[in-house]
């Protein structure tokens, strides 16, 4: 059987989307598993030869990090530990996800810097394979001492407590366990703070959205340069020279992709009444461009912290050193997804100002895209809906990660907020597929009222969705073509 092995080697975000989208089997390889077993041992043999106090060890958590907890307390410490924090709100997380949530933590606990028993990192990996995913909450993080809340939910079947969806149906953990004769897993000293400090609830959401950030960009190209036929635009703005001495790389690589992609058409080269376009069409690779090149450094930021340790303590068992530092806070993550949410709505937004070039009845279409305009209201709503898309992607932009709470009694006194950006960074990746839907359906449309054909690339785009989505002679109902065409953008291209 095909499997991924976690050999603590670089994991590409490429990699990762593999590896997910595959179903493989992901197992620990025998390296991983002797360097988390002589850190667990490392860490036995501290607490039962030293009367040290190590922070989430044999302390207490937070503003209690001063508080001695007996030996014969530290299993008792960490479950009540797990108990307390699972304490989410709000919408569920959606369970690919959650899916995410399992792998990035049990990547990070296999580096062997983190004390957990070799049976837990096992536990979630068995649930990973076994698409057992716990029920977890998007509120509650503060994306700074880990994602406490939510990797709680996570961990709590792991100790026979909380619910899991197991084959599409909510069950108890206990349940779970009971299926497969597992018992539950009695966590030792620092295992819990392992599990809960960490970084995988943003992570998680972060991967999701720059894979996806990528995917939408790409596909804004194709409908973009769809649009751009359809408008009867210009190809000049796309040459190679007037975009390369502007020396920005996602404004040469787009303008070098519409080219690709509008190579061959008939429309394009056909002569022009017109000296120029308006920016929506003419700075495609300005505007695109610069979106890509915040994705990419998002994804430089993203990779970084999937093969990172982001738990607290870290223990480095050959130096004879367990450290408390912070490398659970969110701060990286929290500045990279606000800055991708701004990239991606910007794509939103100058895709929505096509939309409405190309329903204003200009360069030989009619109005709103219907042969009868005025007994027809034709495409005039759906840009009505884009824009509404638009405008709330432009209220999830307000970064999060601009705030700070005081938590824990002011121990921790400065926090990332990197969930909240996570949250509304999901929503808006949600919504680039839907404008892009609106788009695709109004370019579309367009450009069957031209004669010329354009690029191969561009056809064989046309005929494809025309499967899927007709062309509109006359007022019908317009959601289940959004909705068709939502499909579309997210399946098929």
């Amino acid at each position: 059987m095909a499997h991924h092995e976690i050999n603590n080697e670089w994991v590409t975000l490429a990699r990762l989307e593999e590896i997910l989208a595959s179903n493989v089997e992901v197992r620990l390889s025998e390296n991983a598993k002797k360097e988390i077993e002589k850190c667990r041992a490392y860490l036995d043999e501290k607490v039962k030869n030293s009367d040290q106090l190590i922070y989430g060890v044999n302390t207490g958590f937070g503003s209690l990090c001063n508080t001695a907890i007996s030996r014969s307390d530290l299993e008792q410490l960490q479950r009540n530990l797990v108990l307390s924090h699972a304490c989410g709100a709000g919408e569920e997380v959606p369970q690919h996800i959650v899916k995410r949530m399992l792998l990035l933590k049990a990547f990070g606990l296999s580096h062997g810097n983190s004390g957990a028993q070799l049976a837990t990192v096992e536990r979630l990996l068995f649930m990973y394979n076994n698409n057992i995913l716990p029920v977890v909450f998007q509120q509650g993080s503060l994306g700074a001492s880990g994602d406490l809340a939510p990797l709680a939910h996570l961990s709590l079947p792991l100790l026979g407590e909380g619910e899991v969806y197991m084959n599409n149906h909510r069950v108890t953990s206990l349940e779970f366990l009971t299926k497969f004769n597992l018992a539950p897993i009695v966590l030792r000293s620092k295992e819990g703070l392992a599990l809960l400090n960490g970084t995988q609830f943003m992570c998680a959401y972060a991967s999701y959205a720059v894979s996806n950030g990528l995917k939408i960009w790409n596909q804004f190209n194709l409908i973009g340069a769809l649009s751009l036929e359809a408008y009867d635009g210009r190809l000049n703005p796309f040459q190679a020279n007037v975009n390369e001495i502007r020396n920005q790389v996602g404004q040469i690589e787009t303008a070098k992709q519409m080219r690709e992609l509008l190579n061959g058409s008939e429309m394009i080269v056909r002569e022009k009444a017109h000296v120029q376009d308006p920016y929506s069409f003419r700075c495609i690779p300005q505007v695109h461009g610069a979106s890509k090149d915040a994705i990419d450094y998002c994804a430089q930021i993203v990779e970084r912290e999937m093969n990172a340790v982001t738990d607290n303590p870290t223990v480095f068992y050959e130096e004879d050193d367990v450290v408390s530092a912070g490398n659970f806070h969110g701060q990286p993550l929290a500045l990279g997804m606000d800055f991708l949410a701004i990239a991606m709505a910007e794509l939103g937004s100058i895709s929505e100002r096509r939309v409405y070039k190309l329903i204003g009845g200009q360069r030989g279409l009619p109005a709103f895209l219907v042969a009868e305009p005025g007994l027809n209201s034709g495409f005039m709503i759906p840009q009505y809906t884009a824009a509404s898309i638009v405008s709330q992607n432009k209220q999830l932009c307000t970064p999060a990660s601009v705030d700070t709470i005081d938590s824990s009694n002011g121990q921790e006194d400065h926090v990332s907020m990197g969930a909240n950006a996570a949250t509304k960074l999901y929503k808006i990746i949600q919504n680039c597929y839907t404008i892009q839907a609106i788009e695709l359906l109004n370019a579309a449309q367009a450009m069957d009222f031209r004669t010329e054909k354009s690029s191969g690339i561009i056809e064989n785009l046309r005929k494809s969705y025309r499967q899927h989505v007709t062309f509109v002679k006359e007022d019908s109902y317009m959601h289940p073509l959004i909705d068709k065409s939502r499909w579309f953008v997210m399946n098929e291209l």
